[in-house]
């Protein structure tokens, strides 16, 4: 963060069920937390505690636990209040967003303020032109989302990953791979969300919101500019590859500024 020049950030967690395990995780992830069986539960809350604990003017705590659970809002609300958590997330589980769990769930942060950072990748890809199941996919597609946030307006949602980001282009449906090349189509079903849900954001981490970006550099400056008030500048990932490519973009310093960390302390306010 010091080399990279971020002052302050919202540290997540991401809790994997054991029937959920990521092996392609399994190195970034804490060793001491794996379970007999060789699965492992994640960023788990109690490290992120430690890690904004040793921190605390750096460190803004988001949690998200197993939508699954019955108990899940209860848990959520019971880490609100005993370790001041602001942000549920990440979300990102095996699980369609829009399932009456995850509802009741993300009416327990809107209740509390604190926005819901979402992981979406899409269920079936292509590949050399036929449609293939996509075994690491989580919440489903922009219509599940498009149910969620009809359903729980007074949240705040910030879409990423994927499966959201393939949505910019209305090539969507039927790009190749996870990660779509070429020039933006116009018509992503983005827009439409954007424009209809005044409680979606976007959150740029990782390669996928870099990629929706860098694919079409001028609907990329369209893009920042139109909807400058929901997006987020966020990483997702060790390497300066997004701080370099938005810085050229030339974007205007007003949407250069909002992107990068106004938006953010507008939700949720940084301590001083």
């Amino acid at each position: 963060m010091d080399e990279q020049g971020i002052e302050k950030a919202w540290l997540l967690t991401w809790e994997i069920p054991p029937g959920q395990d990521n092996r392609p995780s399994h190195p970034a992830l804490n060793p001491q937390h794996f379970r007999p069986d060789g699965t492992h539960p994640g960023l788990i809350l109690s490290d992120a505690l430690k890690a904004r604990d040793r921190f605390p003017d750096r460190f803004i705590l988001g949690y998200c636990p197993d939508p699954a659970l019955d108990i899940a809002p209860r848990q959520f609300e019971a880490a609100c209040r005993m370790h001041g958590v602001r942000v549920c997330g990440e979300w990102k589980f095996r699980m369609l967003l829009d399932d009456p769990h995850c509802l009741e769930l993300f009416d327990a942060a809107g209740e509390r303020g604190c926005p819901v950072v979402l992981h979406i990748d899409v269920p079936y890809l292509w590949k050399d032109g036929r449609r293939e199941f996509h075994p690491d996919w989580y919440a489903g597609t922009v219509e599940n989302l498009a149910r969620v946030l009809e359903a729980c307006p007074r949240t705040t949602f910030i879409g990423h990953a994927p499966g959201f980001w393939r949505e910019i282009s209305d090539d969507a449906a039927t790009a190749e791979g996870g990660y779509p090349a070429g020039r933006v189509v116009a018509g992503g079903r983005l827009y439409a969300l954007f424009d209809r849900y005044p409680n979606l954001m976007a959150d740029f981490s990782a390669d996928s919101g870099r990629n929706a970006l860098a694919r079409d550099v001028e609907h990329a400056q369209r893009f920042c500019a139109r909807y400058a008030d929901r997006l987020l500048f966020a990483r997702d990932d060790y390497g300066g590859a997004l701080q370099e490519f938005l810085a050229t973009l030339g974007l205007p310093e007003d949407v250069r500024r909002k992107i990068c960390w106004e938006n953010a302390n507008r939700l949720v306010p940084a301590p001083a």
